[in-house]
């Protein structure tokens, strides 16, 4: 695994974060949420996510089985990070690829995630 460092934020640039992420591993998903909102996520380690500003800003929002804390900006609605569980119980951050700075998430090879079936 690669670790990038990125720059990563909201629209408008209340919610900024450092995080270092393994960008050869990204995936897009077919959930209720995913689909609609466009993400190519990559995930790392909480110990490789810093949320440097932005805390107060933050709004969560649970759906389905409530696992996955989805975390959006109050002021321009866009969630670029989440925190959730890996498989294992491991504490992880799903970042919005999207949201990093300097990255095309476009132009990376994403593996698709059938998010519908779990």
């Amino acid at each position: 695994m690669k670790l990038t460092h990125c720059d990563g934020s909201c629209q408008c640039g209340a919610v900024a974060y450092e995080v270092d992420v393994d960008l050869e591993n990204t995936f897009t998903c077919n959930c209720s949420r995913c689909q609609r909102m466009g993400f190519v996520l990559a995930f790392t380690s909480v110990e490789n996510f810093r949320l440097i500003s932005g805390e107060k800003t933050l709004t969560e929002y649970l759906f389905n089985k409530k696992a996955i804390r989805h975390l959006f900006c109050n002021i321009c609605g866009v969630e670029s990070f989440a925190y959730g569980e890996m498989p294992d119980g491991s504490p992880t951050v799903a970042i919005n690829v999207n949201c990093l700075s300097g990255v095309d998430p476009r132009a990376l090879d994403s593996q698709h995630v059938d998010g519908k079936s779990f």
